[in-house]
């Protein structure tokens, strides 16, 4: 399966749209989506289930049952497939086209493109490209793990100088 997120504050048209066209072009339905509130003018796809907002229990059952995650360039949807050992791929909200009030996620993408089992796309077209790859070979994508809370020494330097002074 593939869990997309878009997050929980901005929708992302965009990307909802170039998944929902990627599905609908190859036929397929084992895609799940958190896409946000799409408010009434904004794009609802038709080839896959969405929900716009799921709670954090159900979310975290939706990522750890898929085999490929598609989201923005956002940290939370990043650290939670870094942690849950999923591979991501990643499409960064843009504020030329008013996704974002910067360019903060682009920037994300550029420092993590290199990272095991994040993958990047800077356009739809991109996207589908990689989506055709990953679709075919994500059981053999190997994320980079890491822990859910920092390195131990960095928490006991943090700990001794607000302690200590």
């Amino acid at each position: 399966m593939i869990f997309l997120t878009v997050g929980t504050q901005l929708p992302f048209d965009r990307l909802v749209k170039a998944v929902d066209e990627w599905c609908g072009a190859r036929g397929l339905g084992d895609v799940f989506g958190q896409i946000a509130d799409p408010g009434p003018r904004g794009y609802r796809p038709k080839n896959f289930e969405w929900v716009a907002h799921l709670p954090p229990v159900k979310y975290q059952e939706a990522f750890a049952a898929a085999d490929l995650i598609v989201a923005h360039a956002g940290m939370g949807s990043i650290i939670t497939a870094m942690t849950l050992s999923k591979p991501i791929l990643i499409l960064p909200r843009r504020s030329h086209l008013h996704e974002h009030r910067n360019d903060h996620q682009f920037a994300t993408v550029s420092h993590l493109k290199t990272k095991p089992g994040v993958v990047a796309a800077l356009t739809e077209d991109d996207l589908n490209r990689e989506l055709d790859r990953l679709a075919t070979v994500k059981q053999d994508m190997r994320m980079e793990k890491i822990e859910p809370f920092a390195e131990r020494r960095l928490i006991e330097v943090v700990r001794d100088l607000i302690l200590g002074g």
